[in-house]
């Protein structure tokens, strides 16, 4: 670039600027700039024409004005027209000028595309360079379609001088990211490839940036690249960093291109050549051997360039996740950061190491760090970096280390910080439920959350609990003592009272033996907590209530006593109300047989995905969250999905997507443990339909809801259903372990109509499902039939 003469100065605007920064208030500069401002308008407006010194003195007086905050509605032309000078200092000023002030819809693109062909056809070096920075600075759709097809032949031309092609493909860069479909891909990407390979290491640095971009969107395109990256990182990890002078940053060659291409190299996978997958293990290794060497300068810019390198090449020996060695080194190396002093490497070598641990060759070698990663936890000020702490708990739990991780990790939520509170409860739930061999550490563990961060327990963690009990047998005797026991607390967290009164009303009999939890205790004990909950739970006790008559018939009058006050009776919210009334006729009228039928203990619920891990994969995103041990068993006894071949070469998006998709079964405020027949009539038939049984999603709709109906065992024949609707209107009419076919009639006098529902019971959704109703020659002129195409769900 030509250096300035002396003579370029300019004195005016020297002499403004002084002015302007010697003003004594805001008023006195406002009045010296709109003095400036009209005496350049009437410069521009006069009749004497302007040579290209003042022109460009004025432009540059209204661009130090515009910077100052105020608005410039002129001068633009004036800034056009000095791009057709042919001195350097008059041409820079209008491109600054025009690529600060001039917008994309401006009417003078059209003058300035002009301008800038003219620069770029001129071969002049330094006024190519001038055009392709305003380029890549303005980046409009309107500069991409003039120049996205000339800029790739001026980048790999044989002509073109360093400078400009560092300055070519940085431009091509911009105009990818701002309009990637107007960049052509065509002959030129095979050439820019071989730009890694050129002797100047900035256009190398340059064509780096611009071909990691472009491989990310056509890897395919790029594949040779990779060759030619580790040939060119080799040269620069194996040279000293007197050979790299001008590239050599406090003693390490040329840290920025490194970084460069260990990311290019992050956008493939493992070379498959052995010569060449060799060749990349060095150069690893040597940045790993060059990290434990002693630093050759005590500067931060030196570690920080050195750090940035390494911390590169171990996301490359992550992403490879094909060397045992290299992983275990990148590990080890990572753990001296976890107690450096600078903040960023500790938050840096925490995030690293979470990534570490989900591979199989590094996960012992995480869990070595354990006692350091709990006492960061404890003692780090950061809480950015106390996050990432509990992030690679998370990540290195298993079964050995679970209780010790849970543990850890409730004691820490006592005190952490709020924005992260949530995200642990959900963490801590499913680590819980993941490694839990005694299901009473399970049970305790979640009421334990619900204690210390009931505000931050989710919907789904107390509804998996209530799962979990209800599945299992041998849990239920002791949850009904934990919450019992839990509730008798002067002060409940509203979550726990909402799980005491689902598990006391369904396995409140289990413990009923005890004189100090008698029916009346445990009634009494729940109605004290009644009056300080919210309607949601309110209307779920009244569900307890009516099942402890079931459970406990000497209670009867009791609670018919609480359903017949007015509080209740005369509630002004509808939905207590209408509970307490048919409630109340429902004890009163039904006798022991039917209250025990209609209020029969809640069937298992189907096994479904945890709604808590979907849940933690919404809230961070499926790429942060790391994968765990996937050799346990889950809380119903299945092997795990993730052991299986197939789910296991699924994408964490689409993971993601099927486990949100897939809706849990869960107990409902609204209308916990009831039957159909007791519902509120104002509900849809589909939500009266989830009554009895976990609603579930769309397309699983009749999974267990007509269990009352259905044997333990599912049949293919349907013959043996028919007899049931002789004296029902309702009740499954065929299943298998595929399918639930459910049927629901109403008739008033000689009218009749017929519904069928159909119940996906898998985890999948199913493809082009289709129903028909057919009929004889007879029927046909007698019943209406229509099968309408629902949406799948």
């Amino acid at each position: 670039m030509p250096a300035v003469s002396k003579g370029d100065g300019m004195r005016g605007l020297a002499v403004f600027i002084s002015d302007i920064r010697n003003c004594k208030s805001k008023e006195a500069e406002v009045k010296r700039i709109n003095k400036e401002l009209a005496n350049i308008r009437s410069k521009f407006k006069g009749d004497k024409a302007l040579d290209g010194y003042s022109k460009k003195k004025y432009v540059c007086k209204l661009l130090f004005i515009f910077l100052l905050g105020h608005d410039i509605d002129f001068g633009h032309m004036e800034a056009v027209n000095l791009l057709s000078s042919n001195k350097y200092t008059e041409k820079q000023i209008g491109y600054l000028f025009i690529s600060v002030l001039v917008n994309s819809n401006s009417e003078l693109i059209r003058l300035i595309n002009n301008a800038i062909k003219n620069d770029l056809a001129s071969r002049n070096a330094t006024f190519m360079n001038l055009a392709l920075h305003c380029i890549a600075n303005v980046g409009s759709r309107e500069m991409a379609e003039a120049f996205a097809s000339d800029i790739p032949r001026i980048l790999v031309a044989g002509d073109t001088m360093d400078s400009v092609k560092q300055s070519a493909a940085l431009c091509l860069l911009r105009l990818n990211r701002t309009s990637p479909d107007l960049v052509p891909m065509g002959e030129w990407t095979a050439r820019v490839v071989h730009l890694l390979n050129d002797q100047h290491l900035g256009v190398v640095t340059a064509a780096t940036s611009l071909i990691t971009t472009l491989a990310q969107k056509s890897p395919d395109d790029f594949k040779t690249s990779v060759s030619l990256a580790v040939a060119r990182l080799s040269r620069i990890v194996t040279s000293a960093s007197i050979d790299l002078q001008d590239y050599t940053y406090y003693f390490v060659a040329a840290p920025w291109l490194s970084v460069k291409l260990l990311r290019l190299l992050q956008c493939y996978p493992p070379p498959e050549d052995a010569s060449l997958r060799s060749r990349l293990s060095e150069c690893l290794e040597t940045i790993l051997n060059k990290a434990q060497e002693p630093p050759k300068s005590k500067k931060v810019q030196h570690s920080n360039a050195k750090n940035a390198v390494l911390f590169e090449a171990i996301a490359l020996i992550i992403h490879h996740d094909s060397e045992p060695n290299l992983l275990v080194r990148a590990c080890n190396q990572l753990g001296q950061f976890l107690q450096h002093r600078e903040t960023n490497l500790r938050y840096l070598a925490l995030e690293s190491m979470c990534t570490l641990a989900s591979s199989e060759f590094s996960h012992e070698a995480v869990k070595t760090h354990i006692e350091t990663v709990i006492s960061a936890l404890k003692t780090e000020r950061d809480v950015s970096v106390r996050q990432r702490a509990v992030d690679l708990l998370y990540a290195m739990c298993d079964r050995s280390n679970s209780k010790q991780i849970v543990a850890e990790m409730l004691s820490y939520l006592e005190t952490a910080d709020y924005s992260i509170r949530e995200e642990i409860v959900l963490k801590v739930a499913i680590l819980a439920e993941k490694y839990a061999v005694d299901y009473t550490w399970y049970v305790d563990t979640i009421l334990n959350l619900i204690r210390i961060a009931g505000d931050y327990v989710s919907e789904e963690v107390w509804y998996r609990v209530i799962q979990i009990v209800i599945n299992r047998d041998d849990v239920q005797g002791y949850a009904a003592k934990t919450v019992f026991e839990a509730l008798q607390a002067p002060a409940c967290h509203e979550n726990l009272v909402k799980v005491g009164g689902y598990i006391l009303g369904e396995f409140g009999n289990l413990i009923a033996g005890d004189p100090r939890s008698s029916p009346l205790v445990q009634f009494n004990l729940l109605h004290s907590k009644f009056h300080l909950c919210s309607v949601p739970t309110r209307a779920l006790l009244l569900s307890a209530y009516i099942k402890f008559i079931n459970l406990f018939p000497e209670v009867k009058g009791t609670i018919q006593d609480v359903l017949r006050s007015d509080s209740q009776l005369r509630n002004a919210d509808v939905e207590l109300q209408q509970r307490a009334v048919e409630y109340l006729r429902l004890s009163c009228i039904a006798s022991t047989d039917i209250l025990a039928t209609v209020l029969e203990e809640m069937p298992p619920f189907p096994e479904r995905e945890s709604s808590i891990l979907a849940k933690l994969k919404k809230k961070k995103g499926s790429s942060k969250l790391p994968d765990m041990d996937d050799s346990r068993k889950n809380v119903n006894g299945s092997a795990e999905h993730a052991e299986d071949a197939e789910v296991a070469s699924k994408t964490p998006q689409f993971l993601l997507e099927e486990l949100i998709s897939t809706d849990r079964p869960h107990p409902s405020s609204s209308a916990t443990m009831l039957p159909t027949r007791t519902m509120v009539p104002s509900h849809t038939f589909t939500d009266n339909l989830s009554v009895n049984s976990a609603p579930s999603s769309g397309a699983s709709l009749l999974v267990d809801v007509f269990s009352d109906f259905s044997s333990a065992a599912p049949t293919e024949s349907s013959d043996e259903h028919f007899p049931r609707f002789v004296c029902k209107n309702n009740g499954v009419i065929y299943e298998n372990q595929l399918l639930q076919i459910g049927l629901k009639s109403e008739y008033r006098q000689n009218l009749g109509r017929m519904y069928v529902f159909y119940g996906n019971k898998t985890s999948t959704q199913f493809q082009s499902f289709s129903t028909s109703v057919s009929s004889n020659d007879v029927l046909c002129s007698h019943i209406l039939c229509s099968a309408p195409q629902l949406p799948a769900e």
